[in-house]
């Protein structure tokens, strides 16, 4: 009451106390995951496994359980796989361009737009979650930011958002496919031109690449089998490598036991059908010495190393980066033959011409064909990377030929489907030694389905659940 006669006022509300931020250990972690992608140029499947290890060592709240672990690598890699999706549906709710959105803030709103429109997380839980990670990572003014946008997002489905941002399928294939299946134009381009048009083939594709893929070991020859593999909780067979596992329920490869002594290893059933296609090609005369020109990290390797000690044959892995060489040298220890492992520029290698009777260049590339695994690749690569691979590439398979003798194989595998990384790069260097044939590689892949017109073979992880791994067998003839 006021002491003026005639005057009322209300008695103050008194002032809501101060709450701190409440950290959430997993978001906060997917958090930490995210900015180190975008700030370190770093790859998630390189980051998230020694974060949630360490997660996993915390004793009390802070401590992970599976379900922790599971939660947050769905929220770091659905939020990378969507990112250009999620970043259409948050333009459309901010008032500024997103190049205007600091960092941070729009790794946090991708957090959010994830759980709200890709996870089945509660709308509640999924603002208010991502709210309070934004009051401890970025301060109580720009997680009112946050929330507002949310709430923007939150007014719609994902389906419902796409009919929103993404342009008419008839207006502009290519975009709409870009906004839908969240990947850049050119990429839906390259890819799309390497399928040979059609777009139910694309679409297939594309879905894959943002699918979860299985966890896939390979039973190292004279070392493991698959059979002992088969063993493991939720293991199946593989569907076209006879070394193949696959772990269908995002098992952890660490708590086996073949793979914790090296005996059995983590690798993709594209990348063993390469490496099996190379060895079983045939050859004219000896078959004693081997090269892997481009042996890191090591999976080809070791499967070619056992491969080859079963024919009383010699594995040479050259690796250019000494640290990668390392890796190949732990992949290969073990191996029931002999082998040798070096650091080696393979453009300018150490041994003579016409050394060896098979050779493997698995070349770097653009990774397009692994897109399942590294989804924050395809927005870090830009079109004018193909420039910058195709010399080395065409380098590469220059001194493979003339490392291989009269009679003896090369195979040209890279893990991209790009056009300008397989078939134009195969057709170039051919042109300069008209002594070789391409090899019909289909029939060395017995019962793997729709392998196209040859000569050379492209998997599809649409067609085929593997990487979108390509190999090109080429024979010195003279």
């Amino acid at each position: 009451m006021s002491d003026t006669p005639g005057t009322f006022r209300r008695p103050r509300r008194p002032a809501k106390p101060y709450r701190r931020p409440q950290k959430d250990p997993v978001r906060f972690l997917a958090f930490e995951a995210l900015r180190a992608v975008d700030e370190r140029d770093a790859y998630a499947n390189l980051v998230l496994p020694p974060l949630l290890r360490k997660a996993r060592e915390k004793e009390g709240p802070e401590g992970f359980d599976a379900r922790d672990a599971a939660l947050a690598t769905e929220l770091v890699y659905g939020t990378l796989r969507r990112q250009g999706t999620y970043d259409a549906v948050i333009a459309a709710c901010v008032d500024r361009p997103l190049r205007e959105v600091d960092p941070p803030v729009l790794d946090v709103l991708s957090l959010g737009a994830h759980q709200l429109l890709g996870t089945r997380i509660p709308t509640h839980a999924a603002v208010s979650s991502t709210v309070e990670l934004a009051r401890v990572v970025l301060g109580d003014g720009r997680a009112k930011f946050v929330n507002a946008v949310l709430r923007k997002v939150a007014q719609r489905d994902l389906d419902a958002w796409l009919a929103e941002v993404a342009p008419p399928y008839d207006d502009d294939p290519e975009d709409h496919l870009a906004v839908v299946h969240a990947h850049p134009r050119w990429v839906v381009s390259a890819l799309w031109d390497s399928l040979g048009g059609g777009r139910e083939g694309i679409e297939g594709l594309l879905a894959a690449d943002n699918e979860r893929p299985e966890v896939t070991l390979v039973a190292r020859p004279g070392r493991a089998t698959a059979e002992e593999l088969l063993r493991e909780e939720a293991a199946v067979a593989g569907r076209w490598s006879p070394y193949a596992v696959r772990l269908t329920e995002g098992g952890e490869p660490g708590a086996v036991e073949a793979v914790r002594e090296g005996r059995a290893g983590v690798q993709d059933e594209g990348s063993q059908l390469v490496a099996l296609a190379l060895a079983n090609a045939p050859v004219e005369g000896r078959d004693r010495l081997w090269l892997d020109g481009c042996a890191g990290p090591g999976g080809k390797a070791a499967l070619l190393g056992a491969l080859a000690a079963e024919r009383d044959a010699v594995l040479l892995a050259s690796e250019k980066q000494p640290h990668r060489a390392g890796l190949v040298a732990k992949a290969l220890a073990g191996n029931p033959g002999p082998y040798q492992v070096i650091a080696a520029d393979g453009t300018r290698p150490p041994w003579r011409p016409g050394s060896f009777d098979r050779v493997l260049v698995d070349v770097p590339c653009t990774g397009l064909g692994a897109l399942r695994r590294r989804p924050e690749a395809r927005w870090r690569r830009r079109p004018e990377d193909l420039d910058a691979f195709a010399p080395l590439q065409r380098g590469l398979l220059r001194t493979a030929l003339e490392s291989v003798r009269v009679g003896g194989v090369v195979g040209y595998a890279t893990c991209s489907p790009h056009l300008a990384e397989t078939r134009a790069v195969v057709a170039d260097v051919l042109k300069q030694f008209p002594d070789t044939q391409l090899l019909d590689a289909r029939p060395l892949l017995p019962g793997v389905p729709d392998l196209g017109d040859g000569p050379d073979i492209q998997l599809w992880p649409h067609i085929h659940g593997t990487d979108a791994m390509y190999l090109a067998l080429i024979r010195r003839t003279g």
